[in-house]
């Protein structure tokens, strides 16, 4: 049996069945549609559609909820912006795990972090884009999760 590969792909470079499969999915998990039928219809795909992808459709943030996750990020090296940084993961509820920072050199430092992100009050998603945004943030990646 071969082994199945996975792959992170951004949303607008999907099918858009497979967003609608996402959309159903969640439509049927917090109660906004009863059956699948009615799941399907909402969204504008067929129920054949919605079986043929369901178990091979799941949006990312939903994947990584209570996994351990280790982040990497590329920081300037200025005054505040590591705490800065670390006061982005607290406020999501990321319980970090560890911390390893490289020796600034070029006035950059690598900062390497392992969360763990079942405690999390908001989306992964959301945490990701509120750390590229920040000050001082080069580069920001999931490393393993």
């Amino acid at each position: 049996m071969e082994k199945k590969k996975y792959y992170i792909v951004s949303a607008d470079a999907l099918p858009e069945v497979f967003i609608k499969v996402a959309e159903a999915k969640r439509m049927l998990q917090v109660g906004e549609a009863d059956t699948v039928g009615e799941a399907a219809r909402m969204v504008g795909i067929s129920r054949s559609a919605f079986y043929k992808y369901k178990d091979a459709v799941q949006p990312f943030q939903d994947m990584k909820a209570g996994q351990i996750i280790t982040f990497y990020a590329l920081l300037k090296d200025n005054p505040g912006v590591l705490s800065n940084y670390l006061s982005i993961f607290a406020n999501s509820g990321a319980n970090i795990l560890t911390i390893n920072q490289t020796i600034p050199t070029s006035g950059c430092a690598g900062v390497t972090i392992s969360a763990e992100t079942s405690e999390m009050t908001e989306g992964l998603d959301e945490m990701i884009a509120r750390v590229s945004k920040a000050f001082g943030v080069l580069k920001f990646e999931i490393l393993a999760g």
